[in-house]
């Protein structure tokens, strides 16, 4: 099955990869570092070297190179903050909803009226097959980035989701107008800022999502074993 990656942090110094051949692609929107394998291929949202911040991510380009390279899935894996205490880090979720108060289109002209959605249409498999615990139905709140959200801010989007991320929906939105089905699980990798009462800084989420990285790594191995051998 071919099938499209889009993953950031948690990949960064994954070592799975390693051995994947790496292309530029070109689309209209920008240059696109895409490394293949077999029926997959994955990018990283943040760039190839992981230094562009998430409000500065050429998203258009992204979902137009799988989009170009004649994907029609994709699934994306990204890190979370939880609003939630009985979602503390490690957990996995798959989010079927979002919100965002800053949409993105292909469209700058006359807009897209179509309503977003997520369509997890290959969640249910990988859920049956994936070897840890994925929470489905959960809702992605997205900020802008590229700081963490005030304790203000999260007091109100925690009545809004479950997770709140800076990715997701500006993905989701793009992917929908792309025609590409859109697939989401999340690494919860902290508490947003609040939730606890320890300090969110940038060195306590990296270490966090260092000590996720097992997990991630464990969880694109049943990827591609679960996905590679549906027809």
């Amino acid at each position: 099955m071919k099938v499209g990656f889009i993953s950031g942090t948690s990949i960064l110094h994954s070592r799975l990869f390693d051995h994947w051949e790496s292309t530029l692609i070109e689309t209209k929107y920008g240059r696109v570092t895409v490394r293949r394998r077999e029926s997959f291929a994955i990018i990283n949202r943040h760039g190839c070297r992981g230094l562009t911040p998430p409000h500065a991510i050429n998203h258009r380009a992204n979902i137009q190179a799988f989009a170009d390279l004649g994907f029609e899935d994709i699934v994306a894996v990204s890190s979370v903050g939880s609003l939630r205490e009985d979602l503390p880090p490690g957990t996995v979720v798959s989010c079927s909803d979002y919100v965002s108060f800053h949409p993105a289109t292909f469209d700058d002209e006359t807009g897209n009226y179509e309503a977003p959605f997520v369509s997890n249409n290959l969640i249910p498999c990988i859920r049956e097959s994936a070897g840890v615990p994925i929470e489905t139905g959960a809702v992605y709140v997205q900020t802008r980035g590229p700081r963490f959200e005030t304790r203000a801010e999260v007091r109100i989007i925690r009545h809004w989701g479950d997770v709140v991320g800076m990715t997701l929906a500006s993905e989701a939105d793009l992917a929908r107008e792309a025609g590409l089905r859109y697939n989401s699980l999340c690494v919860v990798d902290n508490y947003a800022n609040g939730i606890r009462d320890e300090a969110v800084t940038g060195e306590r989420f990296h270490k966090q999502v260092a000590e996720n990285r097992r997990t991630v790594d464990t969880l694109f191995q049943r990827l591609f074993a679960i996905l590679g051998a549906q027809e």
